[in-house]
């Protein structure tokens, strides 16, 4: 049994240098009409409309805590483009774009190389069998990168990753193929402190969280499913799909402001706060 921290009062921590910055794009063509994880059931309609009165307010709230949103146009085609976290990698000047593993996302990709190409980035593609799916499966996190592998990104995708970029990554293994990407299974804050849900993931995967996280905090298999992990943090305020009365105080114990921002129509695709959103502001070369 993995055993819950107790609470306790502490300084707060320096926020993360990073998560300032974000590209989002607007849900006008979102919709669930296939079904590539578990969360996805086409009987289940999309409320386009409710979706996109939810998108609003979570740009309202990033833009509150004091970030930036950029925004891509929406296209045709590409339902899940609303969620731009797997659109690819931002490090410095250079995108990363995806390599998607479903044939219904790899659409997407010519339309966000074209934007970041437009705005002045480096397009550094990684091989097309070094299947790797963006920022949903690789956060900053401690000066490297934070990679989830096994369900949807491959292994052998990241040591061309840190060759060509020239950062470091851990590579962890995820196990639940309801959390398919590792940010629904880790989250970082401030320097040092993280949340981990530990079911999410393998034994060796949990073991090298725990080794680089100082103060991690743990999430229980409600937090877990609530999709607590999949949270975006712009200085020490966090925007999550939810925050039940456990895990606040603990974030409020820590220093931390937990802002809850409903994204329940996106939830129908697996896809959460920290999906719909591609932090811009990412520097690791040289760490």
């Amino acid at each position: 049994m993995i055993e819950l921290e107790t609470t306790r009062q502490q300084q707060p921590v320096a926020p993360a240098s990073w998560g300032w910055t974000y590209l989002m794009c607007p849900p006008d063509r979102y919709d669930v009409v296939y079904s590539i994880n578990p969360w996805m059931n086409t009987a289940i309609p999309v409320d386009r409309n409710r979706a996109c009165e939810q998108w609003d307010a979570l740009a309202a709230a990033l833009e509150a805590a004091g970030a930036e949103v950029r925004t891509v146009e929406p296209r045709a085609g590409v339902p899940d483009m609303v969620f731009t976290a797997n659109a690819g990698l931002v490090l410095g000047d250079a995108f990363v774009p995806a390599t998607m593993r479903h044939p219904e996302r790899q659409g997407e990709r010519p339309y966000f190389e074209s934007w970041f190409r437009e705005h002045g980035y480096r397009i550094d593609p990684l091989p097309l069998d070094a299947v790797q799916e963006g920022a949903g499966d690789a956060l900053p996190f401690g000066g490297r990168l934070v990679a989830g592998y096994r369900t949807r990104s491959s292994l052998d995708a990241y040591p061309e990753l840190a060759r060509r970029e020239g950062v470091r990554t851990v590579a962890v293994e995820l196990r639940d193929p309801r959390y398919y990407h590792v940010d629904l299974a880790f989250c970082p804050l401030g320097e040092g402190e993280a949340m981990i849900a530990p079911s999410a993931l393998t034994d060796a995967g949990r073991a090298l969280l725990m080794e680089l996280v100082a103060e991690p905090l743990l999430l229980d298999a409600e937090e877990t499913e609530s999709f607590c992990a999949n949270s975006v943090l712009v200085g020490r305020t966090v925007i999550m799909p939810a925050c039940p009365p456990r895990l606040r105080h603990e974030l409020e114990q820590r220093g931390y402001e937990p802002v809850v921002v409903d994204v329940s129509e996106f939830l129908k695709a697996g896809g959460g706060c920290r999906c719909l959103t591609l932090a811009l502001d990412v520097v690791l070369r040289d760490a």
